[in-house]
């Protein structure tokens, strides 16, 4: 993929990334939701960061049974899987997803490594945000969110 105009989203290279990333790293094929008006809350938030030239986070938020269904295809684990292994599979998924969204940005973009948060009560600042591009999806286990959060 080239790189996409800072000035435009990132909504078409959000949406193939993660329909790419969830067919190669769980054999899942993603159907794109409409966006909710109000969309709940998510369990499990993952995040990670973008810095240098470009600034930034791609978020990936989804139920907690959604990420340890996830873990069990990513790491072959039997049912059930305990939580901390969801978190850590949500957390690489973040990953690849931000590694591959990378060619997208501006050349000199670092990541940092993933974050992953358990709960709705927090807020996430960037700073200098400017937009949020975010998709929402269904995988057949229920809907989640990736968004990118352009600083």
């Amino acid at each position: 993929m080239t790189a996409t105009n800072p000035n435009t989203g990132y909504r078409e290279g959000i949406a193939q990334v993660t329909e790419s990333v969830f067919a190669t790293m769980l054999d899942l094929v993603l159907q794109p939701e409409s966006p909710s008006p109000a969309p709940g809350p998510a369990e499990l938030t993952a995040a990670v960061y973008f810095a240098g030239a470009w600034k930034g986070a791609v978020l990936l938020e989804c139920s907690l049974d959604q990420a340890k269904a996830w873990a069990s295809k990513l790491m072959s684990l039997p049912a059930p899987v305990p939580a901390e292994d969801a978190r850590d599979a949500l957390g690489e998924l973040c990953n690849v997803l931000a590694g591959n969204l990378k060619p997208l940005l501006p050349p000199g973009v670092g990541l940092s490594t993933p974050s992953v948060v358990r709960g709705s009560d927090y807020n996430l600042k960037v700073c200098g945000e400017t937009r949020i591009d975010r998709l929402e999806f269904t995988d057949g286990l229920g809907g989640f969110r990736v968004s990118l959060i352009v600083g």
